[in-house]
């Protein structure tokens, strides 16, 4: 029943959409989702399509998962080693706080155009990642890891039993801001650089040429690529999250005694 609601709320607001680029009547102020969608169809065979969204799919990804790897990173070396966290503050509050437009003139001297969409990905993804795991391992229940210091749990299954299931919701809430965040800024940094066969560049060329159409043609492809991404990489991280550490340390406790038993 969820999803005939859904879908029909979709409806709703394309019917709108319609209505009123009709209404309008002037394709370059306004095309109907009808128009776009036959001008993606369109573009569908082009070689120069695939190529784009390639290029754009692989920058704005690697931005994105070297700054989720470095995030979790830099944010588990600061909740065990507080002067690593005073000391990330600032640069943290920085990068949250100054506009991308800011960064994509930096970016552009220091990276260059075709690079320029991994740095803003990166730079945009990067506090939000590092301040999540922060607060997922500081949620860590402080009692199942005083009985893994009395059962002396090796360091590896502390993390995986314990830390791990803490950690998973705040990296999959992270996640669910950061990749949305990752694609709006990494192609409106390819608007700005220009690199050669980016998603930036057809919309560019898109307002140029007042071609309405093929920029909501473009929108859409952004829109799907990016819900697409979001979904492999929030399944891939729920799938870290392994059985509960009270069943883990019940295990060791009951081991444990049939070890002190049998002595």
């Amino acid at each position: 029943m969820n999803n005939w609601k859904k879908l029909s709320i979709i409806l709703l607001w394309l019917g709108i959409w319609q209505i009123t680029a009709t209404f309008i009547h002037n394709p370059i102020m306004l095309v109907g989702p009808i128009e776009a969608l036959q001008t993606l169809w369109w573009l569908l065979p082009s070689g120069d399509f695939w190529i784009s969204i390639y290029q754009s799919f692989l920058r704005i990804s690697i931005g994105f998962l070297t700054a989720f790897m470095i995030g979790l990173l830099l944010g588990s070396l600061a909740y065990h080693i507080p002067f690593v966290k005073e000391l990330l503050e600032p640069p943290m509050l920085f990068f949250k706080s100054v506009p991308v437009a800011s960064f994509v003139i930096l970016a552009l001297i220091w990276a260059g155009s075709r690079n320029l969409s991994i740095f803003i990905a990166f730079i945009v993804v990067l506090p939000v990642i590092y301040v999540n795991t922060i607060s997922g391992l500081e949620s860590t229940d402080q009692k199942l890891l005083e009985m893994a210091a009395i059962f002396r749990l090796p360091l590896w299954k502390r993390v995986r039993f314990i830390y791990l299931p803490a950690l998973v919701p705040y990296l999959l809430s992270a996640c669910r801001t950061a990749l949305g965040m990752s694609w709006k800024s990494g192609v409106a940094a390819e608007v700005i650089g220009l690199p050669d066969h980016s998603i930036g560049e057809r919309l560019y060329l898109s307002k140029i040429y007042l071609e309405t159409a093929d920029l909501f043609a473009w929108t859409l492809v952004i829109i799907t690529i990016s819900a697409l991404f979001e979904r492999i990489v929030l399944y891939l991280i729920s799938r870290l999250c392994p059985p509960s550490a009270d069943t883990l340390l019940k295990g060791e406790s009951s081991r444990e005694t049939a070890d002190r038993s049998s002595v």
